[in-house]
């Protein structure tokens, strides 16, 4: 289907501001909300924007995306991943959760479990499971950084070298169709790296936007992962990439 004059219009905008909202737009178009919602919903299906809670940004490419607008994307695909999650993780065992939201979701499903060792570089995630006492926390100390609370750089890839955890949960800021796990920060990734190595069994949480995405830096491939939990189906090219690797796929 052809563009609209309005959604010209639309992408313009979100080139300026970096991130349109529904309401900004219907009072500029003078249009209902669910034809600004369609609007966006196009934009995002063609790959031109990326849907967010209550508007749409530019797709990432070189740079992330801010935490708040990560956060409010597809909060309920990330529940439900981080529960099925969660699920696989016994009681009495020791856990790694690395930067991202949809870790943070897992953090959140854990409060009911009983004596676990978590070792995080997510002060999020540090602060989520403060709540439940059953829950030893060691952080990753490194480079803060502020805008989604992270830690990285030689000090935190250190301390992850101490541990031998029984379980890694990572996240990653994108997913290549050939099954490479991508982010953009280079000390996030060698973090990322250093827990997959120091780990018993890993699993990746990502929901299907990952694959929508793209980013500059590889922190490795499916193929190194035991579970990786998702919301929609693969490809049959990838899936069958995963029975290949022995990489269990759930869908939450």
């Amino acid at each position: 289907m052809a563009q609209s004059f309005r959604q010209t219009d639309i992408l313009d905008l979100a080139r300026q501001q970096g991130k349109v909202t529904v309401e900004d737009l219907v009072a500029r178009f003078g249009v209902t909300p669910q034809t600004i919602r369609r609007d966006l919903t196009e934009l995002a299906e063609s790959g031109q924007l990326e849907r967010v809670h209550g508007g749409a940004m530019m797709p990432s490419g070189v740079t992330n995306i801010g935490y708040e607008d990560r956060r409010d994307l597809n909060p309920d695909a990330k529940a439900a991943i981080a529960q099925r999650c969660a699920a696989d993780i016994p009681n009495d065992c020791s856990v790694f959760l690395n930067i991202g939201t949809s870790t943070e979701a897992v953090a959140r499903a854990l409060l009911q479990h009983r004596n676990l060792m978590v070792i995080t570089n997510n002060i999020n995630v540090a602060n989520i499971l403060v709540a439940n006492p059953e829950i030893d926390i060691m952080l990753a100390g490194g480079m803060l950084r502020r805008s989604d609370g992270g830690l990285t750089g030689s000090m935190t890839t250190e301390l992850i070298e101490q541990f031998k955890v029984d379980v890694a949960v990572i996240g990653c800021s994108a997913l290549d169709h050939d099954g490479d796990l991508l982010d953009f920060d280079m000390q996030e990734v060698s973090v990322s790296q250093t827990i997959l190595r120091q780990a018993r069994k890993s699993f990746l949480v990502a929901d299907h936007s990952k694959f929508q995405r793209t980013a500059p830096a590889r922190i490795g491939s499916l193929g190194q992962i035991d579970t990786f939990f998702t919301d929609l189906a693969l490809t049959l090219s990838l899936d069958r990439m995963c029975r290949d690797w022995g990489t269990e796929v759930v869908l939450a």
